[in-house]
C-alpha cells in the first residue's frame, strides 16, 4: 500500500497482451474485425466503416466480432487465453480499491504508464475477457466502465446509477454522496461515489453531488462560476475576492481576468450591486437600485415617517455602504421629506 493509500499494481504491458491474445486469431480478417471495432491500434470504427473496408455487410461484421468474443471468453473461463489471468488479477485489486467500478479511464491510469486513448481501448478488450469482470459501455447516459460483477453486473451498475440520480433529483439541490447514498439504499458510501462517477447525468464539485445541469457543481461559463464562489462563500463580495476566488478553485477552467468577471457580474441578473465593487446575490433577498430606491422601498414599507437612524439601520441590511452615503441621499433627495426632527418620509407626488 502507498502512502497516500493507492494501490500499489503493476504496470500492464497492453500492447504486449493484446498482440498475444489476437495470435489466437487464425484469419487476419477476423483479427482486423477485433482490432478496429475495440480500436486496439488506432481509433475504434463503427460496423459500417469496416465493412466497407473489408467488402462485406455491417451484419456479417458484427456476427464474425461476436464470434470471436465469445470464442475468447469461453478460452478465458478455461485459463487458455494468455495474461487474462493476470489481467483480471490487476484490474480487481485495482477496482477493489476504487468502490468496485471505475470508468475506464481512471482504471486505465491506474494500470498503465500513460493512459492514452488507445491504452483505454486495449484495457476495455481485455476486461471484456476476464470472466468475472463486467463492462459498461459508453451512451448517452453513461461513460465507459468496468465494474467486478459478483458486487454488480452492467444492469445492477445502470440500475443503481438511476436510484442515485433519482435521490439526488429528488434533493433538488446538490448534496453529500453519504446523503445520496442512503436515500438510494447503497450502504457502502465509496462504491456510491464509484457509481455516481460513472454517470453522464451527475457531476460533483466541493464534495457534493449533482445533477450535471446545476450550476453549482458544473458550472458551464464565467457567470455560472461567480455564482457558485458566492453561494459557496454564503456573503457578499468584492469582484476582485470573486476573481481570486475563482483562481484558487477546484474549477476545470479557472483563468479568467477580473474585468471579465465585473462585466459578468454586471450583465446577470443573478448578482445585485450592494456597495462599491461589492456584489450578493439576488436570491438573499437584495434587488437591484441606487441607495435612493433603496431608502424609499424602506419608508414604502414603513408606511409612516422614520428616524434617520432607523433609516440607515434598514438600508444597511441589503447595502454595503458607508452610513454618510445614506445621509446625503436622504438630505439631497427631492423624493424624501423631513417631517420632524432627523425623521424622514417619502415627498407625496
Amino acid at each position: 500500500m502507498a502512502e497516500d493509500g493507492a494501490v500499489q499494481t503493476p504496470m500492464l504491458n497492453t500492447e504486449t497482451f493484446v498482440q498475444d491474445i489476437l495470435s489466437n486469431i487464425d484469419r487476419e480478417r477476423e483479427r482486423e474485425i477485433v482490432a478496429r471495432r475495440f480500436g486496439l491500434f488506432d481509433r475504434r470504427e463503427t460496423l459500417e466503416q469496416i465493412g466497407e473496408l473489408l467488402g462485406i455487410t455491417r451484419e456479417r461484421v458484427r456476427q464474425l466480432e461476436k464470434s470471436v468474443i465469445a470464442r475468447f471468453k469461453v478460452l478465458a473461463e478455461q485459463g487458455q487465453l494468455p495474461h487474462i489471468k493476470e489481467v483480471e488479477t490487476a484490474l480487481t485489486r485495482q477496482l477493489q480499491h476504487m468502490g468496485d467500478a471505475a470508468r475506464i479511464s481512471d482504471l486505465t491510469a491506474s494500470v498503465t504508464a500513460e493512459n492514452t486513448k488507445t491504452d483505454q481501448s486495449r484495457i476495455v478488450f481485455l476486461a471484456t475477457l476476464c470472466p468475472h469482470l463486467s463492462v459498461v459501455e459508453e451512451d448517452d447516459h453513461f461513460f465507459q466502465a468496468v465494474s467486478l460483477t459478483s458486487v454488480r453486473d452492467t444492469a445492477a451498475v445502470k440500475a443503481d446509477i438511476a436510484k442515485l440520480a433519482d435521490a439526488i433529483k429528488k434533493a433538488g439541490e446538490p448534496i453529500a454522496i453519504a446523503d445520496a447514498a442512503k436515500t438510494a439504499g447503497i450502504s457502502d458510501t465509496k462504491q456510491a461515489a464509484a457509481l455516481a462517477s460513472i454517470s453522464k447525468d451527475l457531476a460533483t464539485l466541493n464534495g457534493r453531488w449533482g445533477l450535471v445541469k446545476w450550476p453549482m457543481v458544473n458550472p458551464k461559463n464565467i457567470r455560472d462560476k461567480i455564482y457558485v464562489i458566492l453561494k459557496e462563500r454564503g456573503q457578499h463580495m468584492h469582484f476582485n475576492e470573486i476573481a481570486d476566488a475563482i483562481k484558487k478553485s477546484d474549477f476545470k477552467r479557472k483563468d479568467v481576468t477580473t474585468q471579465a468577471i465585473h462585466n459578468e457580474l454586471i450583465k446577470d441578473k443573478r448578482f445585485v450591486l450592494i456597495g462599491r465593487g461589492i456584489y450578493a446575490l439576488k436570491e438573499w433577498g437584495y434587488s437591484k437600485g441606487t441607495v435612493a430606491d433603496i431608502i424609499s422601498e424602506v419608508l414604502r414599507e414603513a408606511g409612516e415617517p422614520l428616524h434617520r437612524d432607523e433609516i440607515v439601520k434598514r438600508v444597511l441590511k441589503s447595502r454595503f455602504v458607508k452610513e454618510t452615503t445614506i445621509l446625503l441621499n436622504l438630505q439631497g433627495k427631492p423624493q424624501f421629506k423631513r417631517v420632524a426632527k432627523a425623521t424622514y418620509s417619502l415627498e407625496e407626488a
